[in-house]
Formats: C-alpha cells, structure tokens, sequence
C-alpha cells in the first residue's frame, strides 16, 4: 500500500494500484468520530432490556466469554436488533447520500424513486392476503414479508426508470417520475388499509411506521448480505460522483459514462433503501437528514458516503434507545426519526428559499 499526499494538504489519501481514495481531515476525523459514536452506542442499546446487563456484561459476551445466559439473552435476544437497527442506518444514510449526490439536490431522498412506497406496497399485500402474519401466504408470498417488501421496493423502481428514460435519464425528470409513482403507490397501500381487517390494519400500521421490535437473526442476513456488496460498489464510485457534481459536459469531457453511472447509482440506492425498508419498514426522514449532517461535519461539498452511512446508524441507534427507555411504552424508531427530521426539512427549505429570494 502507497500513501501519496499532495501538494495541498486536503488532498491527501491512499493509493492502491489504479485505485485511490482522497480525503479531508476534517472529514477523516469526523468519519473516526462517528465510527466511535457508533460503537458506543451499539453497545449501550445492547444492554436495554430485562435482566439489567451492564455495558461490561455486553462487551464480555460479545467476545464469546461471561455466563452462558447472558451470552444467550444478549446474542440471541438483543444483538438482532442492535444489528439490525445500525444496519438500517447505514444502509439509509449511504442510499441517501447516493440519491442527494446524484440529483445534486439535498431534497432528493430514495423515496423519490418509488422505492418507499413500492416496499409499503409490497408488505400491506402480503400482511393483508397472509392475514396479518409476518410469514405469509401461499406461492411467492411463503419467503414473507421483508421479500414481498423488497420485491415491490425493486418494482416501483423499475417503474420509475422506465417512465423516465428519454433516451437517457436526467435526475430533474426521474424526480418528477418518482413523485407521481409514488403518490400512485401510496393510494393503493390507502386503500388497502381501508380494505383490510381491523387486525391486518393495525399489523400494517405498525410495520409502516417503521419498528424494529419484530426483527430476528433472520432479518440480520438478508440486509448484512445487501450492505457487504453494495457498499465496496458505492465506495468505488465515489470519485465518478465527485466528477458528475461538475455538470454533464465536464463529466463527458474526462471521459465518464454518465448513463452508464446513474444507472449504477440508481441500483444502488435502491438496493440499500429496499434492504433497509424490507428489515425495519419504512425509518423516515433518515436518508434526507443523515447526508446533510455529514456534509456540515466533513465542511464537504458533497454527502460523504462511509460519514453518512456511520450518522445513519448513530441516529437509528439513538432513535431506537429513546424509543425504548424515554416513554412508559415502546415507540416504533420511525417516529423518533420523524420528530427528529421533519423540522429540519422545514428548515431547509426555509434557507433555500431565502436563498433564492
């Protein structure tokens, strides 16, 4: 490995072969930060829960030492949830960092291209044909809910693609597209909800405001299986991103494949979003919030990926804690992150729209 540093002492990074990274310090040292950040927290919403386990107790059974219980209660009982609630985070913040970066816009999110509303889609017809359960019905829907909610995820994406390619895709009409796919979708999943049995509704209820509760090891697999491939893929891309934020003609200019790339950012995004959306449902406000952190963290002109990924998972983390030990009863994480991100969306486009005046 060759580290090689340039002139200005903001372009440092490491080289491999063809391959190289570049970075800030500030935005090295805030990526550490958060890293830290993450695994405080990680360890802390592992010891929340009967039985009282202190942060030491977590820690020797994480290692695979300390009493044979409490390995089993924090391994199989709370370790899925912590896992799975840092997981969605990271999976959401990358995905958003992805979307933001590409529309070069930072109200751009991955509900922009249908895949929210697909998964709710996908997951309201499996809860309302398979009676309410989390494993469903008969043919497709016996893989269960979180592959009948990233099926539709994949689907209304697909739809908004094909309805916005005009011999090319262009992020302003894929927007526009997305929109109105997605209020379509939202109609349907309105409409099956006034359908559905009192049972199915609230079972739907709860999965569409976005819970970690009913999550297990095996909604661990499926989403660490999306996030171990796609992440080295969105990482990869990152310098293809820095040379589109200079507009179409540059980035031809340099010899970039600019279809070819915002198909690929494209899948991406929605790769992460249907994993997260299909494990956890639909955490709102994380994937527009988390990106615009990393940026005012890093002093970057772009969402930093692996930064915004680690404040994603802090935040569901965070979300997730309050959630469980600031009410008498649990609320669903989606909520806390809503409280959190809605007036920061009010916020911005408060500033945007001073700016433009």
């Amino acid at each position: 490995m060759k580290t090689s540093i340039a002139d200005k002492p903001w372009a440092a990074g490491v080289r491999v072969g063809p391959l190289g990274v570049s970075w800030k310090p500030r935005a090295l040292i805030a990526t550490v930060a958060a890293l830290v950040v993450v695994l405080v927290l990680f360890v802390f919403s592992t010891t929340i829960g009967a039985g009282g386990l202190g942060p030491a107790t977590v820690v020797r059974a994480l290692a695979g030492l300390g009493d044979s219980p409490e390995r089993f209660v924090v391994v199989e009982l709370r370790l899925p949830r912590t896992l799975v609630g840092a997981l969605v985070g990271l999976a959401l913040g990358i995905a958003g960092a992805l979307t933001q970066t590409f529309a070069r816009n930072p109200l751009a999110t991955p509900d922009i291209l249908g895949v929210t509303s697909g998964a709710s889609v996908g997951a309201v017809t499996a809860i309302v044909i398979g009676g309410g359960s989390y494993t469903v019905g008969n043919g497709l829907l016996t893989l269960g809910l979180p592959a009948c909610a990233a099926l539709g995820a994949v689907i209304a994406a697909a739809v908004v693609y094909g309805l916005g390619w005009r011999g090319g895709i262009q992020s302003y009409r894929i927007i526009l597209v997305g929109i109105g796919v997605g209020a379509t979708l939202d109609a349907v999943t309105s409409y099956m909800l006034v359908r559905a049995q009192i049972s199915q509704a609230a079972a739907a209820s709860q999965w569409l405001v976005g819970s970690l509760s009913s999550v297990s090891w095996s909604s661990v697999t499926p989403l660490l299986t999306v996030v171990a491939i796609a992440l080295p893929l969105s990482l990869a891309v990152s310098s293809a991103l820095a040379v589109g934020q200079l507009g179409d003609d540059v980035a031809r200019g340099v010899g970039l494949g600019i279809q070819v790339h915002r198909v690929v950012v494209i899948a991406l995004a929605v790769a992460f979003t249907a994993a997260a959306v299909a494990a956890a449902g639909p955490v709102g406000f994380v994937a527009f919030v988390v990106p615009q952190i990393a940026v005012r963290l890093a002093g970057t002109n772009r969402p930093p990926l692996l930064l915004s990924g680690l404040v994603g998972a802090a935040l569901v983390l965070a979300s997730d804690t309050a959630a469980r030990t600031l009410f008498p009863w649990e609320v669903p994480v989606g909520i806390i992150t809503i409280v959190v991100g809605a007036p920061y969306l009010i916020w911005l486009l408060v500033r945007h729209r001073k700016e433009l005046a």
